[in-house]
């Protein structure tokens, strides 16, 4: 993982979470869990059995320039956790400084569901963030990450500010999939037809390991106002989603999700009850 400036840190709110899943008896735990800071949990659930549903908690609401936040999760063999927000994380415009964020996600024979709500990046944010997966080939991951740029139902543009996001995904220490995103608010690359085209919502879904059927299904998978588009390298699908807002790339998201699950990990598709509230 990328290092963070102590002084950076330091001039900031520092958070860190550090959380271990293990198997006993058919039954997924939360075995571990140390926060410093303000980046929590609420009590694990599990309205499925095994699996366990565990949400993620920034209490102040929003992170701002000189904050980090940190996350390590460990999923330990045999292990099932699905992670999800109870609501969308928010980078605020930045005096100047980066906020960061760092989350270590490993899979040892285990199963993760990483499926938070979107990532809203107000005017003038300054961001580091980077979520690294890393999994053997026993492990099964399925997740996303959706940034959304500015506020569009308030026709507030990200025209100032800078992102540096980070997705990746390894097995056994060799890259599958390395995503790097660089934006700056003040450019071209927000509204050109090259990059983004003008939309504010940028989806990425991973699944592994997909198959072909996997994939067909999830390019029949659609939503109103997202363009999208499904491939399958390697074992890893991928899903690419464009939309004028999050919330229907976030529904296009669930839909595959809720007809991938089936296949992937052998269990139909149960709704975290905070999607509910």
């Amino acid at each position: 993982m990328a290092s963070i400036p102590a002084a950076t840190a330091a001039q900031g709110w520092c958070a860190h979470l550090k959380l271990r899943f293990t198997e006993r008896g058919g039954q997924t735990y939360l075995s571990e869990r140390q926060h410093h800071g303000p980046l929590v949990v609420q009590r694990a659930f599990h309205p499925e059995g095994g699996p366990c549903h565990t949400y993620l908690v920034h209490p102040p609401g929003g992170v701002v320039g000189g904050d980090h936040l940190g996350l390590e999760m460990n999923v330990e063999r045999g292990a099932h956790s699905l992670i999800t927000t109870p609501a969308a994380t928010k980078f605020y415009r930045s005096d100047g400084r980066f906020a960061m964020q760092s989350q270590h996600l490993v899979l040892s024979a285990s199963t993760l569901e990483w499926l938070p709500q979107e990532t809203i990046f107000y005017r003038g944010a300054r961001v580091r963030s980077e979520t690294r997966v890393q999994l053997d080939a026993q492990s099964r991951f399925i997740g996303w990450e959706i940034p959304c740029l500015g506020l569009p139902a308030r026709q507030e543009a990200f025209d100032a500010g800078e992102l540096r996001l980070n997705l990746e995904l390894w097995r056994d220490e060799l890259p599958l999939f390395i995503d790097r995103m660089r934006l700056d608010g003040t450019g071209p690359e927000r509204t050109a037809r090259w990059g983004l085209a003008g939309f504010d919502a940028v989806g990425t879904l991973l699944a592994y390991p997909a198959t072909t059927s996997m994939r067909e299904a999830a390019r029949s998978a659609s939503a109103h106002d997202v363009e999208s588009a499904v491939t399958l390298v390697d074992g890893v699908l991928v899903c690419r989603a464009l939309g004028a807002q999050a919330e229907p790339v976030r529904r296009l998201f669930i839909a595959m999700w809720r007809m991938l699950r089936p296949e992937l990990i052998g269990r139909p598709a149960v709704l975290p009850r905070i999607w509910a509230t």
